[in-house]
């Protein structure tokens, strides 16, 4: 969840667009829009508006749709408000309307007494869940800050970490020159989504697309290389960790075992990448990600040339090789 607490005002100021909008709106209970919102979860309360609330689901917010809406209607001409004035003595998170229905000024003012907000959308009961529950997923999701840049290549999201100075910011520069997208530069912000994907976006929205290089200072790279040179969140499928060489370490030349960092519970794919002056290291990391890419379609590059090597031995070519040398004698 994040660190802030959710509130049902920052439900309704939420700046969706397109099919993320919950197209809300308060129609009652304002001064209760500061009550915190802790289940990321929808509950329609058919149950409860007929008097049974045994295992009534108070904490998640309220959805009335048609039904519900019907029965209200039924309630309020018979004159029998106490069925509603005993939903309102639960400390609900808000309740919302869909369809745009519209509740009557009896049940308004039992939730404005009560401080409890509530709205109005004009999508459907199953479009307004949908959206609503992706909205929590996203909002309640565990979430990272992690320091790296975040870049796409040939659609695989690749994290670069490393310590200061190793050359990330410069590296994934080469990247947007090469037509590569950067989703977020220096602070990069993880979310756990479903519990198996982790998402990647800028912490700021205001200065993710901007990088700091060396020598050079802050630069825009939409502004530099156009909208179509960021995007606004990735999976992240791949972390390769840039680092000085160094002379006595072993550094994998085959790739036959495949190496994760654990994060948020997800094991990622690790690349650890050496720098040096001569090593092209866009063009290594292009190569990551385009192998990345096959061994999600089944092809592991690594494996197949070390059955073919163990095939030719077998075969006894490589003896023949071997003890046919010039090179032998």
């Amino acid at each position: 969840m994040s660190e802030k607490n959710f509130t049902a005002l920052d439900l309704l100021d939420l700046d969706l667009t397109g099919y993320d909008s919950l197209h809300l709106r308060c129609i009652g209970g304002r001064s209760g829009l500061s009550r915190e919102i802790t289940v990321p979860d929808i509950n329609r309360p058919g149950l409860a508006l007929s008097g049974f609330y045994e295992s009534f689901a108070y904490q998640r917010v309220q959805l009335l749709g048609r039904g519900e809406f019907a029965y209200l209607q039924k309630l309020q001409a018979e004159h029998n408000l106490e069925t509603i004035k005993r939903l309102f003595e639960f400390a609900i998170p808000c309740v919302v309307f869909t369809h745009n229905l519209m509740p009557d000024e009896g049940f308004l003012s039992i939730a404005e007494t009560a401080n409890c907000p509530v709205f109005q959308s004009d999508l459907e009961s199953s479009e307004f869940s949908t959206r609503l529950l992706r909205v929590f997923a996203n909002i309640f999701a565990p979430k990272k800050i992690m320091h790296g840049v975040l870049v796409d290549v040939y659609g695989i999201g690749i994290l670069l970490t490393g310590d200061s100075g190793v050359g990330k910011s410069e590296t994934a520069l080469e990247l947007v020159e090469r037509g590569h997208r950067l989703v977020a530069d220096d602070i990069v912000e993880l979310h756990c989504m479903n519990g198996n994907s982790i998402q990647g976006r800028g912490s700021n929205k205001f200065i993710s697309h901007h990088m700091e290089i060396r020598g050079l200072g802050i630069i825009n790279i939409s502004q530099l290389y156009g909208v179509g040179a960021i995007r606004e969140e990735k999976e992240v499928q791949l972390v390769v960790r840039l680092e000085a060489w160094n002379q006595e370490k072993v550094y994998d030349r085959l790739g036959t075992e495949t190496h994760t960092i654990d994060i948020l519970g997800v094991d990622i794919p690790l690349l650890e990448i050496p720098v040096k002056p001569g090593r092209n290291m866009p063009i290594i990391i292009e190569a990551a990600a385009m192998n990345e890419r096959l061994k999600s379609m089944g092809y592991f590059s690594a494996r197949e040339f070390n059955q073919n090597i163990l095939k030719w031995i077998e075969s006894g070519e490589a003896q023949t090789a071997y003890y046919g040398s010039e090179d032998f004698y």
